[in-house]
């Protein structure tokens, strides 16, 4: 993947189950069986083929029929995203007097309408935290000159 293709998503691109299976296949690292991820987020084996299929096709995922599926390059970068976002967004609501599990709870419920642009200016003002209360805020590649330290 190139600079350019992790510059054109907005963090908007796909529905909020479809981060799930994302973010679980980034945290299980490698090849994750789709049994595994079915029971994990407790959906029909037949629903999860399905979505991992879509998200195949959207190029998120390498997809083996009865082997598991692992995130492409672009699928890496946009769910490392995902995750980054979540930490964020999570840390401000602290700022607001949510403890760190309300914090997450609420995020969890709306992360996935909140824009890549939104999330850059919001640690931009935050002066690019390095923790939250989630874990390590990454600072990759994907995100402008000004944001690396």
């Amino acid at each position: 993947m190139n600079e350019q293709s992790c510059l054109e998503f907005t963090g908007l691109e796909i529905s909020p189950r479809k981060i799930d299976y994302l973010k679980f296949i980034l945290e299980k690292g490698g090849t994750v069986k789709t049994t595994e991820i079915s029971s994990s987020l407790q959906v029909d084996p037949s629903t999860t083929s399905k979505t991992l299929n879509e998200l195949a096709s959207a190029g998120y995922l390498n997809h083996v029929p009865y082997r598991g599926v692992d995130l492409t390059e672009l699928g890496k970068a946009y769910t490392e995203f995902l995750v980054r976002r979540h930490r964020i967004l999570s840390l401000l609501l602290t700022h607001y007097g949510l403890s760190p599990e309300e914090a997450c709870d609420e995020v969890s419920r709306f992360e996935a309408f909140v824009s890549r642009d939104a999330v850059d200016k919001i640690c931009s003002s935050m002066g690019h935290p390095m923790f939250g209360v989630c874990g390590e805020i990454s600072h990759g590649k994907c995100l402008h000159e000004e944001y690396h330290h």
